[in-house]
């Protein structure tokens, strides 16, 4: 597929459509398209980014992934306007400001986040003075509830929801802090300082086993920490820290107790024991993002390059690479997705569909 614009969003899937997003003529579009490649509908949602950074150019287009939901397109745009529209036909049910509602500044990179949704309820990070994460009602848009405790600005990465000693909690990052928050009430349940040189964390956090593993870039490094229940607070304490694999926006895979991902200032692929954070291996080089399916890696380095790694904490095992395409300017930033034996992989204005089932 070409014509989807400059950017980073990569794809998602519902109902046999394909949906993203990209810049053209500096303003962000959603697009859905059939399996086969085909338009099926396109619709604005506001200006992008780099109509208001004239640094921008290098890094500019789309960033946010649509995220979908009951026949329902739901996308934050790099200026904070969200939108939900009918996933079928493209119209827009509902639209707010997140800047305006929530009296928010335009981030640094812009609007990163995938929105997060969780049965009648829309999460995400604003980052204003008026609400850092808040909760809103799907159907219209309306807020439930507001957090304005963590501090900091935006880390740019996906909320992500979890369960620990029977708190049901959504976690993130800011600029200087991975925090847990209270889905019900939306009062602040934990955070723990972390914070890199550039004052961004764009990683997802992991959840597993009453742990979070927290990554980022700029020489950080990865740490884990464990959470335990003290009467009626959770109680965070970080159990390890490395400076390896300072994961920079690629993220971070967990597989059968073994971490897999790359590093930023601490360059190279890396495999490290989730309980200690211990090296089971590393490569010379190498950084980008990555997908996982049957026992396989799927990693797309920054420069172009797909790679199909093993899955296993014994050795690092290159199986096969191959150069994807130049789809226009930038890196190759967009994460890599795999869907019913294809591997899509998107770069600017292109998207690439790759058949990856064993002959």
């Amino acid at each position: 597929i070409e014509g989807i614009g400059e950017g980073y969003s990569s794809v998602s899937f519902a109902d046999s459509y394909i949906y993203t997003a990209g810049m053209i003529n500096k303003e962000t579009s959603i697009f859905a398209f059939d399996l086969n490649g085909k338009l099926i509908w396109k619709q604005p949602n506001g200006q992008s980014w780099e109509a208001t950074r004239r640094w921008a150019t290098s890094y500019a287009g789309s960033r946010s992934t649509p995220t979908y939901d009951n026949n329902v397109i739901y996308h934050l745009g790099e200026l904070g306007h969200l939108t939900a529209f009918n996933a079928k036909n493209g119209k827009k049910i509902w639209a707010i400001e997140l800047r305006k509602t929530f009296d928010a500044d335009i981030p640094e990179y812009g609007y990163s986040e995938s929105v997060l949704i969780d049965g009648e309820y829309l999460y995400c990070s604003p980052a204003g003075k008026k609400g850092f994460v808040v909760c809103l009602t799907k159907k219209d848009g309306k807020t439930v509830w507001k957090n304005t405790k963590i501090p900091g600005t935006l880390g740019f990465n996906s909320l992500v929801i979890g369960k620990v000693h029977g708190y049901r909690q959504i976690m993130g990052f800011s600029s200087d802090c991975v925090f847990s928050i209270d889905m019900g009430n939306g009062e602040l349940l934990w955070k723990v300082p972390f914070k890199n040189s550039r004052s961004n964390n764009v990683a997802d956090p992991i959840l597993h086993n009453g742990h979070v593993f927290v990554s980022s870039g700029y020489g950080k490094g990865s740490a884990l920490i464990n959470l335990t229940v003290s009467g009626n607070k959770v109680i965070p304490k970080i159990a390890w820290e490395t400076s390896l694999m300072d994961n920079h926006h690629g993220g971070i895979i967990l597989h059968e107790g073994f971490l897999y991902g790359s590093g930023h200032n601490s360059r190279g692929w890396y495999c490290l024991e989730f309980k200690t954070g211990k090296k089971m291996w590393s490569s010379a080089r190498g950084k980008g993002s990555s997908t996982f399916a049957e026992g396989m890696l799927y990693c797309l380095e920054e420069k172009g390059t797909m790679k199909l790694i093993e899955a296993s904490s014994d050795k690092y095992n290159l199986i096969s690479s191959f150069p994807v395409p130049r789809g226009g300017k930038g890196m190759y930033w967009a994460h890599p997705v795999i869907k019913d034996g294809r591997l899509y992989v998107r770069h600017a204005d292109k998207l690439y569909a790759y058949d990856i089932k064993r002959k």
